[in-house]
């Protein structure tokens, strides 16, 4: 795994949140598992965008963290599924405010966003 350069502070629960679930995808990774035990390709079904590289560096972490686990049958082809462990679930609550709070937000960010858009049209013409 990639060894940072700047160590984490331990005494800020912010930076160590962070270290574990501080990725665009995390989150989404999250919420997906949080279902049941998924497979990968169910995964990138599941989330729009995301790529498989991407996804398996991000379940990689999360496992390395102690935030999902993964079981493997040995059946041919091999399976791999993923599921919360007890820390993982923890974090339920939070992923589940900031979907709310983000749902709440999306309107307003949309109008800034479309209004910021025509402000650039606005300045290029």
């Amino acid at each position: 795994m990639y060894q940072k350069k700047i160590p984490i502070d331990y005494n800020c629960g912010l930076n160590i949140a962070m270290e574990v679930v501080g990725s665009k995808w995390k989150f989404c990774i999250l919420d997906e598992i949080s279902k049941g035990a998924i497979r990968p390709r169910d995964m990138m079904n599941a989330i729009n965008g995301i790529t498989r590289r991407v996804l398996q560096n991000q379940l990689r972490e999360l496992e390395v963290h102690g935030i999902v686990g993964k079981t493997i049958y040995t059946e041919v082809p091999l399976r791999a599924e993923y599921y919360l462990t007890e820390t993982g679930k923890t974090l339920l609550p939070l992923i589940a405010a900031v979907d709310e709070w983000g749902l709440g937000f999306g309107p307003q960010l949309k109008s800034i966003l479309e209004k910021e858009e025509l402000d650039a049209l606005a300045v290029v013409n």
